[in-house]
């Protein structure tokens, strides 16, 4: 019916200048499109190969967000300068390919070649894979001595269409509630290769910790190169040794914290790991740089510095088109995110919200140990998610539950049979609402359910999750750990079954549309027949562990290269590696990268931050899903 109509307005504008101004206006239309667009990161088609067992290789390779579904491809694989075509149709219906019988003991080249417009592509892109290949890509380490491997997250420094891994070295740490030196928290930049780039130092007056140093690795400025940005201070030393301030500063008390000092944000080169720009980091501790402890309650809630340096961070694009840098302090009280671009060379602020101002105050104190970042009303802009409130695209708050503080938090379209997001958190102290789940764009919770001591002084669950595990009931399921709330949940809130997996983190790694349990570095498959977990890849087989104690995390989970499914980032017990594993299991569902869906490459930025989440898409991605639309995004290339 528009088009009929379209069709006939433009028909009835017969003079010169009103086709003209029609022409201008359909310019314009496209003009303005163009713009909406999020503007994401350039990708190679990522061809990667990994030994399957028996003599076999699989292969696979990504789909971009800009292409077709019905996209087709060729398979060549090169041995003793001999090249043979794998496919004898043209493969469309996956993207990838299990080579049988192969001689493991040589080395292979693998190229794919898209068929564009019925004519295959002349170069194509390869991957070689060594002879006698282990299951896994090696990184050798650089660590610092008293120092491990902890998380990581990954970045374009150079614009090749390849990820960079930027890993936070830590040494001794201490929680906020814990009083002791820490070591200076360290970051390292590897190529893919194993090519070691740069370290900066951030040196003495940054603790070391979860909550302290929240890293964001993303390209800020558009120049198709990632930048790094996080919490710098006097005697932060970056990889050129160019010292941030004064170096001879030490601002750490009697207890190991920091509680005066200057304090900066700073946005460092990723290629080369020298600084970029720094500004003085928002909000301050308070107005003067040397508070007394009764002054630093008044504003965070106590004195000693716990709840003052709690801190968040994520990637926003707050325009539908921009990334915005958004950094954040405090959660459990008095609540402040302030957003930041890169422009020419210079963090430009965008705007700060602060629970404290008048007409806030519902803000305050309904943060979680972590956030997410969605369009959640589809308008085009991103909204940040930080716990039981979402605040707008504008620096505005769009709602808050009032449940308050909690450890998880997940938002994807989780229950498809309703319009729009959904998000399912927990609430960690006592209350009527130990697990929730709400529409992401209203805030209106659709059930929760109540903690045994609801009403009492005592915790709530530590963990919650929501995955698709179980094909028999539709869209994802939910449970948590502890609060003697028990059972596994429909989207509805119904009770499933009391047995529930472990509670941490999901992983697509074989090949249904189900997730499978990432429980440190060790993946499981629900057997929801039988209430129990199956073994489906562990990690500690090759000598891996995960990191951050009871949170049991590997370094990084995400979709890497490849086709969809995911990847494990784990280092090796002794920190003198890092080890990159992949699934060699086939698949004929056929999805663009994950990476190339908004919602999901900046859940990869914001990965690392206090305790970590896994990734979530922003469409239903599991049984019974559909094909999901193009992202509506546009390809940044490097300058």
């Amino acid at each position: 019916m528009r088009n009929k109509s379209w069709s006939v307005g433009y028909a009835q504008l017969t003079t010169h200048h009103s086709r003209l101004f029609l022409l201008v206006l359909i310019a314009c239309m496209s003009l303005f499109t163009s713009q909406a667009q999020y503007r994401m990161e350039f990708l190679t088609r990522g061809v990667h190969a990994v030994p399957a067992g028996n003599g076999n290789v699989f292969v696979s390779w990504r789909l971009l967000g800009i292409e077709d579904q019905s996209l087709a491809f060729n398979l060549y694989r090169t041995s003793n300068g001999k090249t043979v075509k794998l496919n004898k149709e043209p493969i469309q219906k996956a993207t990838n390919y299990t080579d049988v019988a192969v001689d493991t003991n040589a080395a292979h080249t693998y190229t794919v070649k898209a068929i564009i417009n019925k004519k295959e592509e002349a170069k194509g892109e390869s991957f070689v894979l060594a002879p006698n290949a282990k299951p896994y890509l090696s990184i050798s380490l650089r660590t610092p001595q008293g120092y491990s491997a902890n998380d990581a997250s990954v970045g374009d420094v150079d614009g090749d269409g390849v990820y960079e891994i930027i890993v936070h070295m830590t040494g001794k740490a201490r929680d906020n509630s814990q009083a002791g030196i820490t070591d200076p928290p360290i970051f390292q930049c590897y190529k893919i290769d194993g090519t070691f780039l740069w370290e900066i130092n951030l040196g003495k007056n940054i603790r070391e910790g979860a909550h302290y140093t929240q890293f964001m690795v993303y390209d800020l400025d558009g120049d198709g190169k990632a930048e790094i940005a996080m919490k710098t201070a006097d005697g932060t030393v970056d990889a050129k040794g160019t010292v941030i301030g004064d170096a001879t500063k030490d601002y750490r008390n009697e207890r190991g914290y920091i509680l005066s000092g200057p304090e900066y944000l700073t946005v460092f080169n990723g290629l080369t790991g020298t600084i970029i720009s720094t500004v003085d980091y928002d909000p301050p501790r308070y107005p003067t740089l040397n508070p007394t402890t009764d002054e630093l309650k008044k504003v965070w809630g106590d004195g000693y510095g716990n709840r003052m340096d709690r801190f968040l961070a994520c990637i926003a694009y707050l325009d539908g088109k921009h990334p915005s840098l958004v950094m954040c302090r405090g959660y459990y009280t008095r609540t402040v995110l302030a957003a930041w671009d890169l422009k020419d060379g210079k963090l430009v602020k965008r705007w700060t919200f602060d629970s404290a101002l008048p007409g806030n105050e519902k803000f305050g104190g309904q943060g979680n140990h972590n956030l997410t970042v969605t369009d959640v009303d589809a308008d085009g802009k991103d909204e940040i998610v930080y716990g039981q409130m979402t605040i707008d695209d504008n620096g505005q708050g769009l709602y808050s539950t009032g449940i308050g503080h909690a450890d998880a938090l997940h938002v994807s379209d989780l229950d498809p049979s309703r319009p729009g997001l959904e998000v399912f958190g927990i609430q960690e102290k006592f209350g009527d609402a130990g697990a929730n789940f709400r529409d992401a764009k209203t805030g209106e919770v659709i059930w929760k359910k109540a903690s045994v001591k609801a009403g009492e002084d005592g915790e709530g669950p530590g963990r919650g999750l929501a995955l698709d595990i179980d094909p028999r009931y539709p869209g994802y399921e939910c449970w948590v750990a502890g609060a003697g709330i028990r059972g596994l949940f429909d989207n509805k809130g119904n009770v499933i079954i009391d047995k529930t997996p472990p509670c941490n983190m999901g992983i697509y790694w074989d090949g249904d549309a189900l997730s499978e349990i990432l429980n440190g570095v060790y993946v499981g498959k629900w057997d929801y027949i039988n209430s129990k977990m199956d073994k489906v890849f562990d990690g500690r087989d090759y000598s891996c562990v995960s990191n951050n104690g009871t949170k049991s995390n590997p370094c990084l989970s995400a979709d890497l290269f490849g086709d969809w499914r995911e990847e494990i980032i784990a280092r090796t017990a002794d920190s003198k590696e890092l080890r990159i594993f992949s699934t060699a299991i086939p698949t004929d569902i056929k999805l663009y990268t994950l990476m190339h869906n908004p919602q999901y490459r900046l859940s990869i930025a914001w990965q690392n931050v206090a305790y970590n989440q896994p990734p979530h898409v922003s469409y239903y991605l599991g049984d019974g899903m559909q094909t999901p639309a193009k992202p509506n995004i546009v390809i940044v290339t490097k300058k």
